[in-house]
Order: structure tokens, then sequence, then C-alpha cells
């Protein structure tokens, strides 16, 4: 029988528009049922969805449709991150207001993401540049200074002189601007920061409550709070080389019990003892310069040359008042972290046995292998940092680390310099508090105004929001803000008298660590939050289910944690303590690249050929041959991108949603190919094609599922599958709920098209029916619109989009079978495969026919057939 081929571009536009007639993706925080909050990382609005886009929100779909169908109050909501440097950028080139590029580039993506079908809820729609968000968010911003969680202080940053602007460390490259090519000064500007430490532990802690997070990214996290116990020691300065006025220089360490081993002391260019120095010392000033070029970033320290400057003082060893050590000023220092300087235990460090290697400085092994000789054991170009036992370490030696550094701590808390313990134990974090001003136009106002009488004084609530002013240029380098003509002149609220505003605006980062509680209720126009609707009995938080890419596990995961505790302490939540109760990272897409003599090339402009299993690349304008490369992540530097609405008109955003689900675990990257997207497109014709010729007869046929025959097999296998597709969903493991379909669809292949010509007996329609009905159901969340089509073509009533997850019967799903292991004289061999009914004598005669038993027992009669019924068979020889 014939059918017309299944049309995505017309079913799809047209189920979109019913289900948004019917506002049935529009969620009520009255509504009494269960409440799932399912939410993907929103994005940044650059122009168009690329297609990692439409493989975190095709996961994030499919979590909704499923939590709905099983009859929670789902909330799925949708937002632009819509701040930030590239429209200010973009403003820049083009000569438009970065107002204008963004909410185009909204307009576009909001179509994009409309024909994939999502089932959001755009009534709650937020974009973070509109005043009516970030007031909010300035209003979070001023709480928080109040109770004392945001402060203004003096830090040092990474300054580009020409563009004279703030940049992160990640836009300083070999030491200039990424933009200009200038050398980056190092600055101390006075900054908005927020107390992030303040809650270290709490934050540290929080991890072990997050069991619904992948482990990695818990680790992630641990290691960038970076918690450490460790001892604070105060090392004597010789008086005969040190300045005037030092007498002592504090490091911290975890690791005391190597200071036998010390054989230099390292200080930051900006150390206090560095710049006493500098003052009479050109070449060491010089030389910390040169330093402040590097910028600030741990990664630009570990992967830079190490050098050091020796500026002539040595400390006294806090065991031996006749060793002292060289103190350097060295280029790996940063004074941020501890105490800005360290001490160097070359044996035990490979950076520090680097430099002393580079200045001939000793390497003395402090700790040897267990087992090892002390005489002999030396290290030249690898440091030893495992465990061991001490040496060459005085009253320490043959002691286990661990042990050494008690005895350590134990013994310099009992001394004292400059009537000060000597060493003192101390907790510390890698993490350092948070920076958050920008010198940027397109970002949010900070709402502080400064006052010469008054000093920083905060905007009042009624003055909320403090606008962008429409009107900027950007043909002066540095921030806009700061040289336009009227918008930072304001009178001080508290005087009256004539005052500055606030010119920096916030880091990005802090418009994505609250939008997730504004979702809850964006309506309410007082507060930026309604506590009824953000926590509690009745609230939305934690999220449930977060999705997006591990590339923010650290900073916005952890600036999000934060912030939930921050609104906590203001009021803000009442006891929510996490933002997201479970996370998923996925994997990236990916896709081959392509180059020919001019450079890389499309996949759109290339055709792929194949012959005697030799895949080759040929321009598809030319004829001409293009090289095939390696598969990369997608990216428009390297052409090697795919463009969702070329696919969504192409093949239909179900046969894009279906070959993302299916080609790969969700949480690892998957390999966009042309076949495999061909062959998603045939499946989803194939399905149409056999509910679609089976409808005129199952139409009319009430589902009944079959315990016996081929109806049986047939019921029995739609029950389990969707049993086990419910379970897949339910742990995000979307490419076995994809499999088990393509195998439910083989199964129902050959009986559909007997029923379809009309051979099919009653019961065997019955148990049809009803396996399509499953099979609809279960493809719903995955593929929606296809789903709603199906179950019209069988004259079902109401919407696939809301019906219900069906039930599947316990009776069908129990294994008729089992498979025990069997063992010989108490080692297992191999398997046997029975009737879960079988009885004893059965199951012995069944063993005694399988190979390996015949084999082992070589024509003789076993001694002994010990069987535990469904659990396990023992022979014995």
């Amino acid at each position: 029988m014939a059918t017309e081929r299944y049309n995505p571009r017309a079913a799809e536009t047209h189920w979109q528009k019913v289900w948004e007639d019917a506002r049935i993706f529009e969620t009520d925080n009255d509504d009494p049922r269960e409440k799932y909050y399912v939410l993907e990382m929103f994005p940044y609005p650059s122009g168009r969805i690329h297609m990692g886009h439409v493989r975190n929100y095709a996961m994030g779909d499919v979590v909704a449709r499923y939590k709905r169908a099983k009859g929670f109050n789902v909330l799925h909501p949708m937002g632009w991150d819509a701040f930030g440097l590239p429209a200010e950028n973009a403003a820049r080139d083009n000569k438009i207001n970065p107002r204008q590029w963004t909410y185009a580039n909204i307009a576009t993506m909001k179509g994009q993401l409309r024909k994939m079908g999502l089932s959001l809820d755009w009534t709650r729609e937020i974009a973070t540049c509109d005043p009516s968000y970030y007031r909010h968010q300035q209003k979070l911003f001023l709480d928080f200074w109040k109770s004392g969680l945001a402060e203004r202080k003096s830090a040092k940053v990474n300054w580009d002189p020409v563009d004279m602007t703030v940049l992160a460390n990640e836009q300083v490259i070999d030491g200039r601007g990424w933009r200009s090519g200038a050398l980056v000064e190092q600055r101390d500007l006075t900054q908005w920061f927020f107390k992030i430490t303040s809650m270290g532990q709490d934050l540290l802690d929080g991890l072990d409550t997050l069991d619904r997070w992948p482990e990695k990214v818990r680790v992630m996290q641990q290691n960038w709070i970076g918690r450490s116990e460790g001892l604070l020691i105060r090392w004597a300065l010789d008086k005969a080389t040190a300045p005037a006025g030092e007498s002592e220089l504090e490091i911290y360490t975890t690791r005391p019990d190597t200071l036998f081993g010390a054989s230099f002391m390292a200080i930051s260019p900006d150390h206090p003892l560095a710049k006493k120095v500098a003052e009479t010392n050109p070449a060491l000033a010089a030389f910390a310069e040169e330093c402040r070029r590097m910028g600030t970033s741990v990664a630009a320290l570990e992967t830079a040359e190490k050098k050091g400057f020796d500026t002539g003082i040595r400390a006294v060893h806090p065991f031996d008042e006749n060793w002292t050590v060289p103190v350097y000023v060295a280029n790996f220092v940063l004074m941020e972290y501890g105490t800005g300087a360290i001490f160097g235990c070359p044996s035990g460090d490979q950076r520090d046995l680097d430099f002393a290697n580079k200045y001939g400085l000793p390497v003395v092994p402090v700790v040897m292998p267990e087992g090892a000789d002390a005489a002999t054991f030396r290290v030249a170009d690898e440091a030893f940092t495992d465990d061991g036992v001490m040496i060459n370490s005085r009253f320490l030696d043959g002691m286990k680390p661990e042990q050494a550094f008690e005895e350590v701590a134990k013994r310099l808390e009992n001394t004292t310099i400059n009537g000060r313990p000597q060493g003192e134990r101390k907790v510390q974090f890698r993490l350092r508090d948070w920076l958050i001003s920008r010198q940027r136009y397109w970002g949010c106002p900070i709402p502080v105004i400064h006052c010469d009488a008054c000093g920083a004084v905060p905007v009042p609530d009624k003055d909320l929001p403090v606008l962008l002013p429409d009107e900027v240029s950007f043909d002066k380098p540095g921030n806009p803000l700061d040289h336009h003509p009227t918008w930072k002149h304001v009178a001080c609220p508290n005087c009256g008298k004539d005052a500055r505003r606030d010119t920096d605006t916030m880091d990005t980062f802090v418009d994505s660590s609250w939008y997730f509680a504004r979702f809850t209720d964006p309506w309410n126009e007082k507060q930026p939050t309604t506590l009824a609707a953000v926590d509690g009995p009745s609230g939305w938080l934690p999220v449930d289910q977060y999705i997006g890419g591990v590339e923010h596990a650290i900073l916005h995961l952890l600036y999000s944690r934060f912030f939930v505790r921050a609104m906590k302490a203001t009021g803000h939540v009442n006891a929510v303590e996490e933002p997201f109760q479970g996370l998923f990272t996925q994997g990236m897409v990916v896709h081959e690249t392509y180059r020919d003599k001019n450079g890389w090339v499309a996949p759109a402009d290339i055709r792929i050929e194949e012959s005697d299993g030799v895949r080759k690349a040929v321009l598809v304008s030319t004829g001409e041959p293009v090289e095939i490369g390696s598969i990369e992540k997608m990216s428009k530097s390297k052409k090697n991108v795919v463009d969702p609405d070329d696919i969504i008109a192409s093949y239909g955003a179900d046969t894009a949603r279906w070959f993302m689900l299916s080609d790969s675990p969700p949480d690892r990257d998957v390999i966009w190919t042309e076949s495999g997207v061909e062959g998603a497109h045939r499946f989803v014709q194939r399905v149409w094609r056999l509910v679609s010729e089976a409808a005129p007869v199952l139409k009319t046929v009430a589902p009944k599922p079959a315990f016996e025959g081929e109806a049986g097999l047939i019921s029995k296998a739609a029950h389990k599958t969707l049993k086990a597709v419910g379970e897949d969903i339910e742990k995000l493991a979307f490419n076995k709920a994809v499999a088990r379909l393509y195998e439910l669809t083989n199964v129902l292949a050959a009986p559909l098209q007997t029923a379809a010509s009309g051979n099919a007996d009653a019961v065997l329609q019955g148990s049809l029916r009803e396996a399509v009905d499953m099979l609809i159901a279960m493809i719903a969340p995955m593929m929606p619109h296809l789903a709603e089509a199906c179950r019209a073509e069988l004259g079902v009533e109401g919407l696939a989009a809301t019906a219900p997850w069906p039930a599947f019967d316990p009776a069908l799903i129990v294994e008729n079978e089992i498979t025990m292991p069997v063992q010989i004289n108490g080692k297992k061999r191999g398997d046997l495969t029975i009737a879960r009914d079988a009885d004893q004598l059965t199951v012995e005669k069944a063993v005694l026919e399988l190979d390996f038993i015949k084999s082992a027992l070589n024509g003789s009669a076993p001694k002994k057939i010990i069987v535990v019924p469904q659990r396990i068979v023992n022979v014995v020889a």
C-alpha cells in the first residue's frame, strides 16, 4: 500500500503553531502538581545558533517533555546572556549601538530555536541586557554590599595602555593585549569585588551534597577552591644583608617537613621587600617591570620560563642560625597567593628544581622511596614527589612526611621571633575574591555614586535601574562610559553636591549567576525574586536538571553557588543551599575539517566520494580535490560548521534532534556526518510509513495486550521497551533509549505490514495498536512533531505533547528465561540459559548437554550436581 512521504516542513510548522495556540508549555506557579525544573545554560546572542545548541537544547527538551508526560508541573524557560564584549566590538566595527546588534541577534536566534520545536515557556523570556532584569541585579549588588559581601579595594590588573582598559588573563597573549597588540602593564586599580572567599569552606563542603553532579566537575571545583592545611613560618633575615627595618620574611607552606631541603627563598616582584630593594637597585626594578608584563594568570606563570633575581638578602634557616639561603625575586610568585613568598625545596618540587639547576643552587634530597639507600639516593633532573621516608633532615630522619610535618609544626609553634611564634598552623584557600569591575559600556552599571565629601554612596532603590546611556561613542579608546559627556555627572544622594557615577560595569558572569532564580517569577517588578516561587514548599529551586558544557564547570557554576548563598544571606531566597541539584555536561559536536590550496573549506562546499573503501573529498563547484583533515570541534575559523537552519530545512527538526540523541553517549562528543543524518531521516520516514499504512486498519482497533503467540511477543517487546526507555531518559542515557526504539520498530515492522494488508487477526491487531501507541509516546519527547502526526493519523484525540506516559504491565516484562552461571568444582566455566520455572531434573539434564561440561567430564559421570534454583549450578567432577 503506497503512502505519502512524511513532509517535515509542513508538519513541523503546523504542530508548532498548534502548541503555541494551545499555550501548553506555559507554566503556572500555582499548579498543585509536583514541580520539576529543567534548564539548559542560556545562550549568548552571537547571531545564529550552532549544532552545539541543537544538541544541548534537544537533551533538555526530552527531559522536559518526558517529565510532563509523567505528571509533573514542568518549568522549562529560555533567555539570553546578552551583555558582553563581543557586542561592544561589533558596535565599534559596524558603527551601530550594541543594543541594536544584540536584539537583532536575539530575534534571529529565537526564530531558529522555535523551529526546533522546543517545549519552552517563552512568556518567561529574559535578556540580561534588559533594564527590567539588570535593575534587580543592581539591587542584589547593593544588598550584598550592605551585608559585607561586596567591597571596593585595590587590586592588580592587566592594563592595556592603548585601549585603556583592564584585560582578563585570557586576553593577554604573549604579554600583549589581544586587540591592540600593546605591551600589557600590571597596574593597581581600585575595583569592586564579591567576597567569595568568605564562603570558601561552605562552597567546598557543599560539593559533598551534589551527588547528581559529574565527579570530574566536583573535583575541578575542589581544586579551584584549593583548601590546604599548612604552616605559616617566619624566617629571620640576616641582619648584615637585610635592608634597614626588615628583620623577617613570612612564607606559607604545606610541606614544612621539607625544610632541610631548602636552598632558596623566592618572593614576588610586588612583595614589599622586593620593592624596598628595587628603590636602590635599578637592575632589580627593571626585572620586576619585566615580570609585570607577563600577566597575572596562573597559566601564564606556569608556562613562562622561570627567572629570578638575587637580591643579596639571606634568610636564616629556622632550625640552624648558621645556615642561610639566598632570597630571589622570581617571576613565578604572585603577591596575591599566600604571603607572596615561598621557600624552594628543589628535590621535592619540579619547578623549584628547574630554578635551582638554572642558578646553580644546591639540591639536597630530603624524601626518598622506602627501601632506598640514603647514602646513594640523588635527585638530578626529576624531582621526587611521591611519599617516602625523611633523609638528610637531622631530627626528622626516618619519619614519614606526615609525622615530620607534625614534628616541625610543634617545634616552631614553641619558638618565637620578634615576640611571635615562628610557626603557626593555618588553613588557606587557593580561591580569590571575585573581581567584578569591567571598564566597558555594554554591561550592567555598578549602582554607586562617588562623592568627594561622602565617599562611595549607594544609588537609592527608588533610582534603580541605573540605565546605560542610549547615545554612546566608541571612537576613543577606553571605557565609553568614562568619557561620556553627561552620563557620569550626577548629584550625590547624600549631600547633593556634584558627584560621579561609577563608570565600571559588572562582569557578565554576574548576569548568569542568578538568572535561574529570576525565571521562577520574572514578572515581579519590586524584587529580584518572589520567595514563595524561588524555594520552600512551593518553590522551584534548586533546578532539578541543569544541562550545559563542561567549559563552565568552574567559574559559572562556582559563582552561581556563591550567589545562592549570598542571596540567602540577604533575604532573596529562603532555605535553598545549592542552585542545581542535578548537573549534566554534554559533549561537543565535532566534524571533519577540509582544506584546499586556498585554506579551510566548508562542508557545504564539498562532496564526499567513496571508491574501493577510500573516501575522497572534492569541491562541488570545480571537482578539484580537497584534503580531508582531522575531526575537531565545529568552529567558524576552520569552517567545519553545519548550519542548523540548513539541516532543518532539508531534513526537519526531528531528524536533527534524533541524530543528536542517537549517535553517541550524551556526555561524549558527537561526530556530525551526512550519512548519520541521512540514516536518522530514513528512520523518521520508516516510522511514518509503517504507522500511516497500518492506520486505516488500526484506527478502529482498541489497544489490548496479548500474552501468548506472535501477539504476545509484540506486547512483551513493547512493554519491556517502555520500561527501559523511561529508565534511560531518567538517567539521560538518550542513545540507549534510541537504540531500544530502533529495536522495537524492527519488531513491529513485519506485523504492521501484515495488519496493513488486512491479514492480522483481532488479537494481533489489538497488541499492535497498543504497541504503536506506546512507540508514539516514547518517540514524542525526542521527535515531537512526528509523534503528533502519527497520533493524528491514528485518529487519537488530544496532543502527544500533553498525553500521559503509558504504564507497562509488570507481567509482560518478566523474563521467561534466566541465565545461570555453571561451575565445575567451584570455578565458573560457562552459563546455562533455561526456562525460569524449570525443575531440578530438567536443569541437571540441560547442564550435562553443555559442550564445556561434556569436555570436562570426558565421558565420566559427575560425582554430584548442586542446583541452587534460579541462581547457580555447580558440577562436582
